[in-house]
């Protein structure tokens, strides 16, 4: 499935399954947008030479690229691919703290890695949700935590990539940020309730609800080690408990209880795609940020080495079921943090507001 993104053929085609699914919910009514074969049918219509996928993404995302259904699809791709990408990229240049040459190096740190290529590549959402938890993050650091529960709500576009970020954040005793987050959520189901009816509601839970997508486990716990069933769900269940467990205990430093849950929501996911990578990119650029110590960066930057486009294509990049060994030393690395004393201003950054 990788090797798809190397095909000129496939650029732009997770962008043409969420154009074409605005399209029918423009021309024939958002309640049909979950109509598997008006969604195909439209996206023969836009490229005929792309295969068909089913949309399954939350209906915000049909929503958010609507007003580019004006465009043809090779502009609106490339309107969008500038979007997404420069989104990211702003958040992180906006959100940074570090001082000097150190802040740009991890901003360009977090825009190479081969999946963030590889999701503007194929025109992905996922690098707004990654720009939104970069901007949350800041937001939660300098204290205005209803304004970082609103950048959060971005978890609304593809909730399986950040699901454990609300509830870790009920746990540190972030109630002003979880408030916001869930007005969003509720006015975004509102207005869905609204569009999508009844019918259209029911067709997206029977999507919810359908076999999970082929070709998307390799960078989940089946992919990793192989499990499944009683044991796929008990190891959950214990990521789960740890990330809730470590958010208590860096409740007074919320920074670090973002990328610990974004950590835990990648591990925990039954499905993932490359693209979806851009998330522990986020995280990895928290980290910097908030554990300057020469130790944390050093290691860092060996993981944003090892996701070099560069070695993607010699092929000496870890393969997809070696990043969740990843994620999990980085989720050990900040538990072992979590249990010790959290005061020195070299290690954590969070005490000073910025």
């Amino acid at each position: 499935m990788l090797d798809l993104w190397r095909e000129p053929r496939h650029i732009g085609i997770d962008f043409h399954t969420y154009l074409a699914a605005a399209n029918v919910g423009l021309r024939q009514g958002w309640s049909h947008i979950y109509d598997q074969a008006l969604v195909a049918a439209e996206q023969t219509r836009l490229v005929p030479a792309d295969p068909a996928q089913p949309f399954l993404s939350p209906p915000t995302v049909a929503w958010l690229v609507a007003p580019l259904t004006s465009f043809d699809f090779w502009t609106a791709l490339d309107i969008w691919r500038v979007f997404t990408f420069g989104a990211f990229a702003v958040a992180l240049a906006w959100s940074g703290v570090s001082t000097a040459n150190v802040r740009w190096i991890a901003v360009v740190a977090a825009l190479t890695p081969w999946w963030v290529l590889h999701a503007v590549n194929l025109g992905q959402v996922v690098p707004l949700v990654a720009a939104g938890m970069v901007v949350g993050w800041r937001l939660l650091h300098d204290k205005k935590d209803i304004a970082a529960g609103v950048a959060l709500s971005v978890i609304f576009l593809k909730p399986n990539t950040a699901i454990l970020v609300p509830l870790a954040l009920l746990v540190a005793g972030r109630y002003r940020a979880i408030a916001s987050w869930v007005a969003v959520g509720g006015f975004l189901a509102l207005i869905a309730g609204l569009l999508l009816g009844t019918q259209g509601v029911s067709a997206y839970l029977n999507e919810l609800r359908s076999p999970l997508p082929t070709g998307a486990d390799a960078l989940t716990l089946h992919g990793a080690v192989g499990a499944t069933g009683w044991v796929a769900l008990a190891l959950r269940i214990l990521i789960v408990g740890a990330v809730l467990g470590i958010a208590f205990r860096l409740r007074g430093s919320p920074g670090l209880v973002l990328p610990v849950a974004i950590v835990g929501s990648l591990l925990i996911s039954p499905y993932l795609h490359a693209s979806d990578l851009c998330l522990l990119a986020a995280a990895a650029w928290i980290v910097w940020e908030e554990l300057p110590a020469r130790t944390w960066r050093a290691a860092l930057a060996v993981g944003w080495a090892l996701s070099s486009p560069y070695l993607w294509f010699t092929t000496h990049s870890p393969g997809l079921n070696r990043w969740p060994w990843i994620e999990l030393a980085l989720l050990v690395a900040l538990g072992l943090l979590a249990w010790r004393p959290l005061t020195s201003s070299a290690d954590l950054r969070t005490r000073a507001p910025a």
